[in-house]
């Protein structure tokens, strides 16, 4: 029997057969959810053959995809991606000049 060392070290990130960090997870999720869905087709009364088809192209995706998302953006990519869409592109200002320099006493009255 084989053991797989999964963690190399402390304060290092998750890693596993070169995935690492969220990549672990989207693997591990989406696996589960092909063989959930594959569960669910077989008891509905889907032939069996086209069941092990869905479930291996299904796999074999998720793999594929997996592994390229790690190989391309690395480890902190996808989290890197995400806050870039958060980011406005440009910020407008349509207040004037005046109300930014507008002196205010302590009681909020000009």
């Amino acid at each position: 029997m084989s053991s797989y060392n999964i963690n190399k070290g402390i304060g290092r990130t998750v890693e596993f057969k070169g995935l690492k960090a969220q990549y672990l997870f989207i693997f591990a999720g989406g696996l589960l959810g092909v063989l959930i869905l594959v569960m669910v087709m077989y008891m509905t009364g889907v032939h069996s053959y086209i069941c092990l088809f869905v479930g291996a192209a299904g796999a074999s995706l998720l793999i594929w995809q997996t592994f390229s998302l790690n190989r391309k953006y690395g480890e902190h990519g996808l989290m890197k991606i995400g806050a870039r869409k958060c980011h406005p592109q440009y910020i407008i200002c349509r207040k004037s000049i005046r109300r930014y320099i507008q002196f205010t006493s302590k009681s909020g009255v000009v």
